[in-house]
């Protein structure tokens, strides 16, 4: 019974989200026509922005969250009939992405930020709305996900608590849509450029080395959605490329990366080409017209201003962008923080070691030597084996005798620029795969390797092969998902089908216990009057003063 409605629950919800794709793809249609696939993407954009701008004023309780599923399964109700071409088109690849992405669904074992501060922030949005000073509480309070605020509309009668990990598994399934119809496209259309292979490459990576959902955090979705949106980047130079469309796309996926992750706003560096092409075709002032780049600036907006009042910084722990005069801001603690998360990337930190003086360590090039011994071996060399064991298979799969010649536009170069730049940051400041690493290594691999291929290829059996290596990364998926349901069950004692639900004990609930008990210490202290209670005086009893509580309580 659990596992009927635990799925139930599932597929409703993806509905629901489909029908505020239906109705962006109608009601936008005389606006900004893009495809469908787009539009459902922007439709999770869209939700962000209704749970960003929500927050300020109420929890995102049952009530709440019904309506808004409400709403959007009326949409798919009303629009099905209206769109039911499109639908048809659409229906047989998205309940086919979903069904298969069921299998990553199912887990009990979530990754280790999960209990940390991803569940707490995300029930704790469903138990109240703004509280100020919230990151004082927990180190991960001070730099909020959108994914966290996607996550917490998810939280419903019957199911509560239990699909906070939809949303990661929303963006994978729209991503892989996304991707197959780029490639369908490209394929009807005989476009078989580098574009083309690093669509199918990118498909094949996300599906094969990201296939384990419980893993993505706030972190692997952005990195896929950063491989479609230099895929969609590349394309504005294309002579078939219709540039109001790309325009909207970028800000949809450009809107979703840097919420996501905070410091994932350095990919907004991609807008200097998108800027250059806008005003050389006399198109700049479209980007004040555009339905899409007013969705992102506002989301962008709503997202500066929860950062402030959770922390008093726009964005923690970049230190100069935190107000010092504000009661609950963290401004001394911003560059401690900083620090921290230098030292942890570059392997100065883990769960079983700490380097010793860490300012000294992660000047200049100090920590290289320690981060090659400890981090480049294994994880990314492992990493960079993988991706060259794929492009071989790729090679040995397309490769021909045949040469074409092939021309690649100057504005390409300045792209593959941008993304050498974006890499060298992540290596200076934070050479972890999970902050960037993952796509940015791929990229300058890729990319390359597409451009080499393209000349190459022969078009005999070419749909046949494609289909395969389709096929081949999807059987890998669900390969290695099935594996890590076994494993689980046999380690975890995972009850399948009577309780299909990820792991939860007191951990996940432990900020929401910790407020609760301090703040019913301080109505005993004040209501016994002890003298010990001097350091709370004039402060009245309310989660909305909990930062001034924690200083004095400390």
């Amino acid at each position: 019974m659990n596992f009927t409605i635990y799925l139930l629950s599932y597929f409703i919800i993806i509905i629901s989200v489909i029908g505020y794709g239906l109705l962006f793809q109608n009601t936008l249609r005389n606006i900004i026509d893009i495809e469908f696939e787009y539009n459902l993407i922007g439709s999770l954009l869209f939700l962000i922005f209704l749970s960003f701008l929500t927050h300020f004023f109420f929890n995102h309780g049952y009530i709440h969250n019904t309506i808004i599923l409400l709403i959007g399964l009326i949409s798919y109700i009303f629009f099905y009939f209206k769109e039911k071409k499109i639908f048809k088109r659409y229906s047989k690849y998205l309940f086919f992405i979903f069904g298969i992405l069921t299998i990553a669904l199912l887990t009990s074992k979530t990754h280790d930020d999960f209990p940390y501060y991803h569940f707490p922030y995300t029930y704790y949005l469903t138990q109240e709305n703004l509280i100020i000073g919230m990151g004082n509480l927990v180190h991960g309070f001070r730099t909020p996900s959108s994914i966290f605020y996607l996550n917490s509309l998810f939280y419903l009668p019957v199911i509560e608590y239990f699909l906070f990990n939809l949303g990661v598994i929303l963006i994978f399934g729209f991503s892989n849509l996304i991707l197959i119809f780029k490639l369908k496209n490209d394929y009807k259309n005989k476009r078989y450029d580098f574009i083309f292979f690093l669509t199918l490459l990118s498909f094949l990576f996300i599906n094969i080395f990201f296939y384990r959902i419980a893993e993505h955090g706030t972190d692997r979705s952005a990195q896929i959605l950063i491989l479609i949106l230099f895929i969609e980047v590349f394309s504005l130079y294309r002579k078939s490329a219709i540039i109001e469309k790309l325009f909207s796309k970028i800000f949809i996926l450009l809107g979703l990366i840097i919420t996501l992750k905070a410091f994932y706003v350095l990919y907004l560096l991609i807008l200097i080409p998108v800027f250059f092409h806008f005003r050389k075709n006399n198109l700049f002032l479209s980007f004040f017209k555009n339905f899409y780049f007013f969705l992102f600036c506002s989301v962008g907006l709503l997202l500066m201003l929860i950062n402030i009042f959770n922390s008093g910084c726009i964005l923690y722990p970049v230190n100069i962008t935190c107000f010092s005069n504000f009661e609950w801001s963290l401004f001394n603690e911003a560059k401690s923080s900083n620090d921290w998360y230098e030292q942890w990337a570059k392997a100065g930190a883990g769960p079983n070691h700490l380097v010793d003086n860490p300012e000294n360590y992660i000047k200049g090039f100090n920590w290289l030597a320690n981060w090659i011994d400890m981090y480049f071996f294994n994880k990314v060399s492992d990493f960079i084996i993988g991706l060259l064991i794929l492009l071989l298979i790729v090679n040995f799969t397309f490769k021909s005798k045949n040469k074409n010649n092939i021309k690649i536009k100057k504005q390409n170069y300045l792209v593959y620029s941008i993304i050498i730049i974006l890499f060298f940051e992540w290596f200076y400041n934070h050479p972890s795969l999970r902050y960037g690493g993952f796509s940015l290594i791929a990229l300058i691999l890729f990319i390359p390797f597409s451009i080499y291929i393209s000349k190459f290829i022969s078009i005999k059996y070419f749909k046949e092969k494609i289909i395969f290596l389709i096929v081949l990364s999807l059987v890998i998926f669900v390969g290695r998902n099935a594996n890590r349901i076994h494993n689980e069950v046999k380690k975890y004692n995972y009850h399948l089908f009577s309780y299909p639900y990820y792991y939860l004990d007191k951990v996940h609930f432990r900020v929401d216990t910790f407020v609760n008990r301090i703040l019913v210490n301080y109505q005993n202290c004040m209501d016994e009057n002890k003298i010990n209670c001097e350091r709370f005086e004039g402060i009245s009893v309310s989660k909305k003063n909990i930062y001034y509580i924690l200083k004095k309580y400390k």
